[in-house]
């Protein structure tokens, strides 16, 4: 009898084994539990130039963190740095290309220096204006152009953000006539401080959270920054009393977000896409707000602070097209892929304004 109870328990016990096994029940082996590709969580850090949560240029890093997270329910989860917190804002591109961060994002100008063609990835003086320059990325050539650039660097570059046509900036002195550019000590990153070299001018470059400072304590006579959204959260009225249009050395820039080649290439196939779409979603969104936002904050200086509101005289304008059309066509000359990357520019600006002028600046010029 007990013999017959010890078999009706085991054969119990291993009924009940069988059934935990068909359920998922039972243990399982350290390959069968490991995650896959598609459960796993990847933690970057994203460092920018930008001042943390500065309206606009700031708020758009940490709106794509936050739009990655969402879209793979958590699996890829960024920090975003601002300026200073990790590393110095002109250190961006260093940074994520040796690994320190995954994710970076800036503007293409501020690495002259190191890749003088880059700075046509932001914007080029008096060329195309940000619809433009999306068309030029995203349809015309212009993005495999830009990773084939980045590419010895270990860098994947997006584009992802853009402020439309910026402000002439700020002066501490009426600008009347070129000889007013001479010696002028003027904070204005990218090909536009070539051009301000070339026409007397002495370009500086700062990172944003350098400029106020600078400017009030007279180590520079004249800044750009942005646009009206911007420099009023920046307080650059109460530092300059003139404010110049129209910003003829950035008319469309587009801001960049970098991946390490690396940790790119670690990602699944989703994350990929998901990266693509976030960023270019960014890239629209941040056009949207600075287009709406510029208006009132506009108002705002005009009509609550007293902001001296001028217009660049046409000779000066003329003089900044005539050196920055120089400065433009040296970039040809440095390497093979500099050539390839102008050429592609200018002849879609030929090609994109031959339409707009009856297309876009038509309609303007009647509304």
């Amino acid at each position: 009898m007990q013999i017959r109870i010890k078999v009706l328990k085991l054969i119990t016990l291993l009924s009940v084994g069988v059934l935990l096994s068909s359920c998922g029940g039972a243990p399982q082996s350290a390959e069968t539990t490991a995650p896959s590709a598609s459960q796993q969580i990847f933690r970057w850090k994203m460092i920018t130039t930008w001042p943390k949560n500065l309206p606009g240029l700031g708020t758009a890093p940490e709106r794509l963190a936050d739009m990655l997270r969402e879209m793979s329910a958590g699996r890829l989860d960024i920090r975003v740095y601002g300026a200073g917190e990790l590393v110095g804002a002109l250190e961006v591109f260093d940074a994520v290309s040796q690994g320190t961060a995954e994710m970076g994002h800036g503007a293409a100008y501020y690495w002259r220096g190191k890749i003088p063609v880059a700075a046509m990835f932001t914007t080029v003086p008096f060329g195309m204006n940000a619809q433009e320059m999306n068309g030029w990325l995203h349809y015309g050539g212009g993005l495999d152009l830009w990773r084939e650039l980045y590419e010895p660097f270990n860098l994947v570059p997006f584009a992802a953000g853009n402020t439309g046509v910026q402000m002439a900036g700020w002066f501490n002195k009426e600008i009347n006539s070129v000889e007013d550019l001479r010696g002028l000590k003027m904070r204005i990153p990218g090909l536009g401080g070539e051009v301000l070299a070339r026409a007397g001018g002495v370009p500086v470059v700062l990172p944003g959270g350098e400029i106020y400072t600078a400017l009030q304590t007279g180590v520079i006579d004249a800044t750009e920054w942005v646009g009206p959204y911007n420099d009023l959260a920046f307080s650059l009225h109460t530092a300059a009393k003139y404010y110049y249009y129209p910003g003829w050395h950035e008319p469309g820039p587009t801001l960049e977000t970098v991946v390490n080649k690396a940790a790119w290439e670690a990602l699944p196939d989703d994350l990929r896409a998901m990266i693509r779409v976030a960023t270019q979603a960014v890239n629209e969104d941040m056009l949207s707000e600075f287009t709406a936002r510029n208006n009132a904050a506009l108002t705002t200086l005009v009509e609550d602070h007293g902001v001296l509101l001028r217009r660049l005289p046409d000779d000066v304008l003329a003089r900044l097209r005539e050196v920055s059309d120089q400065v433009v066509a040296e970039i040809a000359d440095a390497d093979p892929l500099a050539a390839r990357i102008h050429a592609s520019y200018t002849q879609y600006l030929r090609d994109v304004r031959r339409y707009h002028d009856i297309s876009e600046k038509a309609y303007l010029e009647v509304r």
